[in-house]
């Protein structure tokens, strides 16, 4: 009983697990049919410049994420201080790449918000801001990638062109909601530019991996093909994308961009665990936000 009870409160989570371990299942049978020595040669032409040069573009966009939060936190009258909006942004991020639960990265930056004393309704809106505005962003690069998969498939690029159409459509209706922002319309601009600079950053550090491993790709093929990715891997089927948006990365470079399918789940794992290592701070400030989180609240 017990155990059909806990399946019936996590059912969720039991089939995002299960997702999960089908899309890690599917790229493992792909790379095994590209050849395992093949991922391995394109993991061994990669330099340690390269690699150094590819975290240094995650670590500024990690920093150029917690400024986006940062100016919407300030505009909703949030005097905090940078650092700490740092340290709520990188422990959001641990939570993300560490923590596979129903306690997810802004579920953390709430309560880290609060435990410094801020405005809980302010504090949570600004997360909802946050998350339009990435979105914005992201919807904003996607046209290069449904470009460059309008040249290749057409049903395909109908299909992609239809799921941007919805993220487009719940991008605007969320902004109608966020009337604090829109009364200063500054800070959402500023907090866009910050998102775009972002994945400009984030994406240079795919360029890099890249041709450090002999591709050859522009970095706006990079940039809208990646954004198509991360709207796939918003699909709730797996565990804060993991799988799934590695899945779509190696779909997307190797099917439209014209990359080798090894080199492709190479860069896509890389990118992941550059995240994850960039990540890796927050782990100082999660134990005491945890402490004094209320997950019921």
């Amino acid at each position: 009983m017990k155990v059909k009870t806990w399946l019936k409160n996590n059912l969720q989570l039991v089939l995002r697990g299960a997702g999960t371990v089908l899309a890690i299942i599917l790229l493992v049978v792909l790379l095994s049919q590209s050849g395992w020595d093949e991922v391995s040669a394109a993991l061994q032409q990669i330099s340690l410049t390269s690699l150094g040069l590819a975290l240094g573009c995650i670590i500024l966009s990690r920093l150029l994420i917690t400024a986006r939060w940062h100016v919407l936190l300030r505009a909703g009258g949030i005097p905090i201080p940078f650092k700490d909006t740092a340290a709520l942004v990188f422990t959001g991020l641990f939570s993300n790449n560490f923590l596979p639960t129903t306690i997810g990265g802004d579920v953390v930056r709430l309560a880290g918000a609060m435990q410094l004393g801020y405005d809980r309704a302010v504090c949570l809106a600004s997360i909802a801001a946050d998350r339009v505005v990435n979105m914005a962003g992201m919807s904003l690069a996607a046209p290069l990638g449904l470009w460059q998969v309008i040249g290749v498939g057409p049903l395909q690029a109908l299909a992609l062109a239809g799921f941007w159409e919805k993220s487009r459509d719940f991008i605007l209706k969320t902004l109608q909601a966020l009337t604090l922002w829109l009364k200063k319309p500054s800070s959402l601009f500023a907090s866009l530019a910050f998102a775009l600079l972002h994945m400009i950053c984030s994406n240079s550090a795919n360029y890099v991996l890249l041709h450090g491993m002999g591709e050859s790709l522009a970095l706006w093929k990079v940039i809208g093909l990646f954004s198509l990715a991360y709207f796939m891997s918003l699909i709730p089927v797996s565990i804060n994308g993991y799988g799934l948006q590695e899945l779509s990365v190696t779909f997307l470079l190797s099917q439209f961009g014209g990359v080798s399918v090894p080199v492709s789940a190479a860069v896509a794992v890389l990118h992941r665990l550059l995240m994850m290592t960039v990540s890796l701070p927050g782990a100082f400030f999660l134990p005491g936000v945890l402490a004094k989180m209320d997950t019921k609240k």
